[in-house]
């Protein structure tokens, strides 16, 4: 029986913390709470990321929504993926139940049924407002990462941004993109080359292949406008709750490719947008991810590199990422490593490899007097946890086994009805639903090539006239001799505004927020 005076003095010691802090919940020896261990999370130190993880039916997802419940309270907004599709309830009352009334007994705390302030926000055709972002935004760089293209290919890609920049051809979407592509490779190679130098007809062909990859994982609904803005994930609503948005990508969990492309794109931005913070007492933004594996399954090496680098970058912006799996081996360990807060659930040893991981998984946590913390994991009940966090100095708190609290938003999903009504209020969703097809550079070579191909057809005829009267032929304009398009040619200035990400070279935007 291990001492739980001396328990109770260990865990006050090390979750007791100078700034504003949250209660979820109080630490257990030998299977009981103890009274007075309370484990708190302070704010100030959110921004150092952290993981949720656990097998399935563990209490993860309701860990995720304590979690959100606490910030949003503190007036810090929050970013949640909801791949499962089970977090919409948090934008209801939750009801009281024995259940509950018992583990808020045991944990001293009082049950207030909230409903938090929701927006549902959506990548494809479901209810809630699109998230989009246009090719220009991505720029050469993160583009050619996402594809998975070498290096030369990668430098064939910036080519030609820089010529849709020097001529005034807005890529807003993948058909854009493509109708330069397959230009260059055609009718536009001559005069391309004299610019920019030579093209590899490989590269091109192997572009489109990756291109359209991409199309058929359904990135055409992301990519285009009305572009999202950053500063509408970060609103405080009129009662001073931080807004709580809820990425419904219930429908990707077979096209990974396109969720890693929005998850990186969307951290490029908000590193990009958001000036530098140093220490804040709050973050600005915490975001959760969902089945977090589906970011890294088909992630190539260039595009890891890339996650890593933001991963610890972003918090000096004041952003808290959170990464919730089942198995913290799903998580690349040079991110692993950048994670401060760590909250594990029960994970199941039926296997030679799971007991495997679980050997793994115990040693990234703190030693400890007070429990066996390989057997532990194995042990743990519904909604209780492994629990430890970087204090205000930047150490590890002491490791704990936690009940969590129960969250005081409904632990269950919204009806049709009901979001239905929660996507009728929402101030963003018309902001960002219109849609828009305005001129770009499918449109502009498309017109340039019809006329073009007017004039060839109007020259034979001429010259067949010219023949017919035996006279010489007038020489007529060629397509690239137009004074158009050798103005644009010339143009020098770069009319799509690119913001680009720092020391890494991402594409990104700042823009003005309407809210």
């Amino acid at each position: 029986m291990a001492d739980s005076t001396k328990f109770l003095e260990v865990v006050k010691a090390g979750y007791t913390f100078k700034g504003e802090a949250f209660k979820i919940g109080c630490a257990m020896l030998d299977g009981h709470v103890v009274t007075g261990a309370d484990v708190l999370l302070p704010f100030k130190t959110l921004n150092r990321h952290g993981l949720i993880a656990g097998a399935t039916g563990t209490g993860k997802t309701k860990t995720l929504q304590v979690l959100a419940e606490g910030l949003s309270d503190a007036s810090i907004p929050v970013l949640m993926m909801d791949i499962k599709g089970d977090l919409s309830g948090i934008a209801a009352a939750g009801t009281v139940n024995d259940k509950i009334s018992d583990r808020c007994q045991k944990l001293t705390i009082e049950y207030k049924p909230t409903a938090y302030p929701v927006d549902l926000l959506t990548l494809s055709e479901q209810k809630g407002a699109r998230l989009r972002a246009t090719v220009s935004e991505f720029g050469p760089v993160l583009l050619s990462k996402i594809l998975g293209l070498n290096d030369t290919q990668g430098g064939f890609v910036a080519m030609i941004f820089k010529y849709c920049d020097d001529n005034k051809l807005p890529l807003l979407d993948l058909k854009d993109f493509i109708k330069v592509l397959q230009f260059v490779s055609d009718e536009g190679k001559a005069e391309l080359e004299k610019t920019y130098g030579k093209i590899s007809t490989t590269s091109t062909g192997t572009i489109l292949r990756k291109v359209i990859e991409l199309q058929q994982q359904g990135a055409d609904v992301f990519f285009g406008e009305k572009s999202f803005e950053v500063e509408d994930l970060m609103r405080i609503n009129n009662e001073g709750k931080g807004m709580i948005s809820i990425v419904r990508v219930t429908d990707l969990q077979d096209r990974p490719k396109l969720f890693s492309t929005f998850m990186l794109q969307l951290l490029a931005e908000l590193y990009a947008t958001l000036p530098e913070e140093g220490d804040m007492d709050k973050p600005k933004l915490v975001m959760f991810i969902d089945e977090a594996h589906l970011i890294f399954q088909e992630a190539n090496e260039a595009l890891l590199q890339q996650i890593e680098t933001i991963v610890k970058l972003i918090r000096s912006k004041g952003i808290g990422i959170y990464f919730c799996t089942q198995n913290p081996m799903d998580v690349p360990a040079s991110v692993l490593a950048q994670l401060g807060l760590k909250v594990q659930h029960a994970l199941r040893a039926f296997t030679a490899a799971d007991r495997k991981v679980i050997k793994q998984t115990s040693e990234n946590y703190p030693e400890t007097e007070f429990y066996t913390t390989e057997d532990l994991i194995t042990q743990l009940g519904t909604g209780e946890a492994l629990v430890t966090i970087l204090n205000e100095k930047g150490i590890p708190t002491p490791l704990v086994h936690c009940m969590i609290r129960p969250p005081q938003s409904r632990m269950d999903i919204l009806t049709d009805t009901e979001i239905d009504a929660l996507v009728s209020k929402s101030k963003i969703a018309a902001k960002y639903n219109e849609v828009i097809d305005n001129k770009s550079a499918y449109e502009i070579l498309t017109e340039k090539l019809e006329a073009a191909a007017k004039r060839e057809e109007a020259k034979k005829e001429q010259e067949a006239e010219n023949k017919a009267d035996k006279k010489p032929a007038k020489k007529e304009k060629g397509f690239f001799d137009d004074p158009t398009v050798r103005s644009m040619t010339r143009t020098a200035g770069n009319t799509i505004v690119r913001s680009l990400l720092g020391v890494l070279g991402l594409g990104g935007r700042r823009r003005k927020s309407l809210f």
